[in-house]
């Protein structure tokens, strides 16, 4: 077993001790703040998500894929039209839209609706989507829970 008297980062120079810099990087304080803004951010991240409350019907078609955040136009129960979180007429809706996508016709567009809307209201603002030269504007629906087996063809079987 070897001993060693030498201090560690320290050396003599004409008999006082003079400390070298340490070449060590102690990263346990920029984990524990890594942690921490990592558990800030899921804890927020949930609450960025509000929009414009609608009960949108339910459908088992699959999801779209796609890479970029689609802008949403929601119509409500009252046949209220927001383009995001904001209220706009119909007619202010294309100008809105070309101005957010810097009239890029290929932004995706996602309209939601109630389903206690009428259909021709949402077919309305479809249009009007379209009519300003988008081409990618999809209906958003909910995704139908699997539905438990039927208990009357149980019955049939027994």
């Amino acid at each position: 077993m070897s001993f060693s008297t030498h201090r560690r980062g320290l050396r003599r120079l004409g008999g006082r001790e003079v400390s070298r810099p340490m070449s060590d990087i102690n990263v346990t304080p920029m984990v524990d703040v890594m942690l921490v803004l990592l558990v800030i951010f899921m804890v927020t991240a949930p609450l960025l998500t509000v929009g414009v409350q609608v009960d949108l019907p339910k459908t088992s078609a699959d999801a779209l894929p796609g890479q970029d955040e689609p802008l949403a136009v929601t119509v409500d129960a009252e046949g209220q039209i927001f383009l995001q979180d904001t209220q706009v007429g119909i007619e202010n809706l294309a100008p809105r839209l070309i101005a957010i996508t810097n009239n890029n016709p290929e932004a995706r567009i996602f309209v939601r609706g109630d389903k206690g809307v009428v259909y021709g209201r949402i077919m309305e603002v479809m249009g009007t989507v379209n009519a300003a030269g988008f081409s990618k504007v999809a209906l958003v629906t909910e995704r139908m829970p699997a539905s438990p087996p039927d208990k009357a063809e149980d019955k049939k079987a027994k």
